[in-house]
Parts: C-alpha cells; sequence; structure tokens
C-alpha cells in the first residue's frame, strides 16, 4: 500500500518496532543504510520478528541507490520541519513516508531534495522537540492507511 524508508535508522530496537508495524500495516519498508547497527542484532528479534517479516525490506546502500529504486513514486518528507500536518495530504497507493535518523532528522539536503509541500510534520506542542520515531512513523503511515479505510486489513 505505502512505503516507509528509514534514512540512515541509528537506533535497532526502534527500527525493530518500525519492521514489525510495517509488516501489521502492510508497508514496503526501505532502510537506507549506512545503519546505526547490524540487522542480525539481538535488539531487532526482540521486536518479534521473524524470517518471514524480512520479506517486504529492502536495504539500499544509500540515498540515491534509494531513490532509484522508488523512481516514479511520490516521496514525503516526515520532519518537524515540515511545513503542514501529516493529515492534510492526500496520501496515494505507493507514496513514500520518508523519515530521518533518530538524533538529527533529515539532513538538509534531503529536504531540499523534497518540494515544501511534501514536508510534513505531527502538530505538537510547542515547547517539545519531537516525537520518538517509531512512534512518529505510526502516526503517519497510520493516517495514510485511514485515508484509504485500511484497505487490507481484517
Amino acid at each position: 500500500m505505502f512505503d516507509i524508508a528509514l534514512y540512515e535508522p541509528e537506533i535497532a530496537p526502534n527500527t525493530g518496532n518500525i519492521m514489525r508495524l510495517a509488516r501489521n500495516n502492510g508497508c514496503h519498508l526501505h532502510l537506507i543504510e549506512p545503519l546505526g547497527f547490524d540487522l542480525e542484532e539481538k535488539k531487532l528479534r526482540r521486536a518479534g520478528l521473524d524470517y518471514a517479516d524480512f520479506g517486504r525490506i529492502s536495504v539500499h546502500k544509500d540515498y540515491p541507490a534509494f531513490l532509484q529504486a522508488v523512481a516514479g513514486q511520490q516521496i514525503f518528507a516526515c520532519t518537524t520541519k515540515g511545513s503542514r500536518p501529516h493529515h492534510e495530504p492526500a496520501y496515494q497507493a505507493g507514496d513514500v513516508l520518508l523519515f530521518g535518523p533518530e538524533t538529527r532528522g533529515l539532513p538538509d539536503q534531503v529536504l531540499a531534495s523534497v518540494v515544501p509541500e511534501l514536508r510534513i510534520r505531527i502538530p505538537m506542542q510547542p515547547d517539545s522537540r519531537s516525537l520518538n520515531l517509531s512512534n512518529a512513523v505510526a502516526i503517519i503511515s497510520y493516517e495514510a492507511w485511514r485515508q484509504h479505510d485500511f484497505s487490507g486489513a481484517k
């Protein structure tokens, strides 16, 4: 239905949670290297994954390789620097939800490659810095899926 992309994720438990989330909401997960952990780490397995969960995961050696893999798909940059709330866009099947690493978010050159109206943010209180990455992915991916009446869910 949708694609979730993690740009240089750093924390294995967050990525493990997102892998499980993608398995449950039918998203294809893209991991853009370098990763801050090994995919064989116990912390990933602790998230309840088994080898079947790796079927809808692609690993890309860098951002240009990722862009080549998703050529023709619309990319939403999910960032605290977004110009519009995450619930405003009308998401389409095949859209990509791109998230940055936990400690620094998407770099400026990646943000600059996405038009401002496709840079989205989750509304938060003014004195808040950010949400946990796996929580942010859940909020935005489920909003996109909700807009499609949870297509494919039982």
